[in-house]
This record gives C-alpha cells, structure tokens and sequence, in this order.
C-alpha cells in the first residue's frame, strides 16, 4: 500500500477548480450488489470518500429501484445522474459540483443464457474541464466480455469530449486479454499511479483486483485504488457494504 514518509496512506488531491479552468475530481467506481448487504455501511464508505462522481455497478434494478437508489445518493451526499434498470445495472452519481450536458443509458445486445449488460454514461463539466463518464459491468462469459469491451471503446469515442473516464467491474484481472484491450488504449488508473490498495474482490478476502477506474490521454491520474486508510473509511464497512471493495481515483482534468 502506498504510503507517505510518516507511514500512513498518502493523502488524495481533494477537489477543486484551478484557475486555468481545469478541474481535480475524485472518481469512485463500486460494484454495490444491489444493495442487498447493509447500505448504512455503504452510504459511509461513498461519504466518505468524497466524490464527485460515483460508477456504480450493480445498481437495484427491480422493484422500486428508483426509490432505493435515491436514498443511497441521499444518504451518501449525492444525486442520481443516470442509469439503474434503464442500464441493466450500471448506474451514475454525482455531486452538485457536476454541471450535467446530457445521459444516455445504452442496452448491449443480449446472449440468450446469458444476463443482459449495458452502459451508464453521461457528458459532464466541472469549471472549465469537460468529461465524458461510463460505467460499466462486464460479462462472466470471456468472448461476450471481451467484444463488450469494444463496444466500450465505442461508445467512448461517441461521447464527443476531448476526456473521459471509466469505472467498472470487468469480472476480469489485468492479465485477461479484455482488461489488456481495455488498458492499450486508456490509462489503468492504479497502473499509473497507485493510491491505497490494489485488490478489491472480495472484502473478506482480497486476493484479485477486478474492478478498475481507467482515463483517457491527457488526464492526469493523481492517485487510484481501494480507499483502505481513507478516513472515515473502516474495514468494517467495508466487509459490510457489499462484496466488492471500492476504487477511487483523483484525476486532474484539462479544461476545454
């Protein structure tokens, strides 16, 4: 675990605007299990970390998910921004620090057997900097996986912003030819600059980093990883919330 010269966690750029228009903003992507676990834990674990932006995963997707969702956001000092069921699960939050240009939830073609994903995505600014958002949860069946991973790509480009980051449980390790495909063309956020701990499944028993926060070129990656340290982050809640650990990243955004 990175740590500092005192031997604590090294602290993560908090959020802000400079002057020239560009933005630092904290990125949190969590696979929360369709709040099936204890969502008290979990609404403190995303609190504390202060994002201004949450990739979800997992978002509830049955009845009265809307509701759910919204008290999570409530609860953690966040707004819905998109996503949920109209998303098969993948869903955005964010802070009022995000002025919002537009959201598109996308459904990917589906492979009878196999359980329906899709993308949560959205156009946001923060001062002067503009950012494209997806969030995503990949297949369990590797060549489905890996052909999501380029439509990933895809719908990446279609977004239309100069930069963008993605969050989401690939169901892969960074030796699986998807996630591979995946870091050739973005930055692997804990490969550029790791930040607190690597691996994040599962909270009882970390043993492989699945999940995983990328940038495009030009974004600078001041720090990703699992907020282990983090205060007001315990490994209680962490056990608790849900059964993936979380990843937060702090990206510095150019503005245009």
């Amino acid at each position: 675990m990175p740590t500092n010269s005192s031997g604590g966690v090294r602290a993560l750029p908090n959020s802000r605007t400079e002057s020239d228009g560009s933005a630092v903003v904290r990125v949190l992507s969590y696979n929360i299990r369709s709040m099936r676990d204890d969502t008290d834990a979990l609404a403190r674990v995303i609190g504390a970390c202060a994002p201004d932006l949450v990739l979800v995963q997992e978002a509830p997707r049955f009845f009265r998910w809307r509701k759910k969702l919204a008290r999570l956001a409530a609860a953690s000092g966040q707004m819905i921004l998109s996503g949920g069921a109209t998303a098969s699960g993948p869903a955005l939050l964010c802070s009022l620090r995000a002025t919002v240009e537009r959201t598109e939830d996308v459904l990917l073609p589906l492979t009878p057997g196999l359980h329906r994903r899709g993308f949560a995505t959205a156009v946001v600014r923060f001062g002067g900097a503009r950012l494209g958002v997806l969030s995503c949860h990949l297949s369990l069946q590797k060549d489905e996986r890996y052909e999501q991973g380029g439509m990933l790509l895809e719908r990446l480009a279609r977004l239309g912003t100069p930069h963008a980051v993605v969050g989401g449980d690939l169901n892969e390790r960074p030796d699986g030819r998807t996630f591979k495909r995946l870091a050739g063309a973005l930055q692997d956020g804990w490969a550029t600059r790791p930040w607190g701990a690597e691996l994040t499944s599962t909270p009882q028993d970390p043993h492989q980093r699945i999940d995983a926060i990328f940038a495009t070129e030009g974004v600078e990656v001041l720090g990703c990883g699992v907020p282990l340290g983090l205060d007001g982050v315990t490994e209680g809640d962490l056990r608790r919330a849900t059964d993936h650990l979380p990843v937060l990243a702090a990206l510095k955004v150019p503005a245009g």
